[in-house]
């Protein structure tokens, strides 16, 4: 059963911490997220080794394999992004639907240890390719399809939002 879509745009931590996770996006560089990344990738192991992670908490929630799922496939989709950012002036991102993705890839029936295998694998990707980023490449631009305006240096902070509030989430 599909979960009610987030249509919220995230976009406003960027300018402020979240009152939800605690998290600061401001204080993360492409170089703090190359070595955060690996640091929480044994913590999304642990939540996918609990009992019931693939249980719903509620209609409106996804499980923690669900989530698991949708991490994996955040490092894919930032580090794609990261990557055209690196290769082009100002590219504009491919659209990405995060509910359409998860009711495509059937997220609620995937095994967890699959899923944990490749959402390690996703993350040390992940942080390779932030860990590869020059300073003076931080600047370079790129914009979602409906016009937010990111740099090298704030995708990386609403990047690791997305990570640390989804470990929140799973954990709360």
């Amino acid at each position: 059963m599909p979960i009610i879509p987030d249509d919220k745009d995230w976009t406003w931590v960027l300018s402020r911490p979240c009152p939800e996770c605690g998290f600061n996006a401001a204080s993360v560089t492409p170089a703090t997220a190359a070595t955060t990344i690996p640091a929480l990738l044994p913590r999304w192991q642990q939540a996918l080794r609990r009992a019931g992670v693939d249980v719903r908490p509620d209609d409106s929630t996804w499980s923690v394999l669900e989530y698991a799922a949708h991490v994996r496939d955040v490092f894919d989709v930032f580090t794609g992004r990261l990557e055209l950012m690196l290769a082009n002036d100002d590219p504009t991102f491919p659209n990405w639907d995060q509910d359409r993705a998860a009711l495509d890839g059937n997220y609620a029936s995937l095994d967890p240890d699959d899923v944990a295998r490749e959402l390690v694998q996703n993350g040390e990707d992940a942080a390779a390719a932030f860990a590869a980023v020059a300073p003076g490449q931080w600047n370079r631009r790129g914009l979602r399809s409906n016009g937010s305006e990111f740099t090298v240096l704030t995708l990386s902070g609403y990047f690791m939002h997305d990570l640390i509030h989804h470990l929140h989430d799973v954990n709360a």
